[in-house]
């Protein structure tokens, strides 16, 4: 077994209301910032103990599609390191 770190970022679909990224934006632009766009992000990172990177990895995919992240409204994307 090793130990690997995962790192989980989940954030709304296009297309889905965002209200904190608005906000900010907003506030950006109050302060002198010209910007397109916006999107608030969630990071998560794991560190856990599987056979492979492979393992570690479907392990966090399950962890995000059942609690993490609601596929309904949130794309995500998993990234894992030893």
């Amino acid at each position: 077994m090793s130990t690997y770190t995962a790192t989980v970022t989940v954030q709304l679909k296009e297309g889905v209301l965002d209200p904190e990224a608005e906000t900010t934006r907003e506030a950006l632009e109050r302060l002198g910032f010209e910007l397109d766009a916006l999107r608030a992000a969630d990071r998560f990172e794991i560190d856990l103990e599987a056979t492979d990177s492979e393992a570690a990895r479907d392990r966090v995919e399950e962890m995000a599609e059942r609690l993490l992240a609601n596929p309904t409204i949130h794309d995500y994307e998993v990234a894992v390191e030893q």
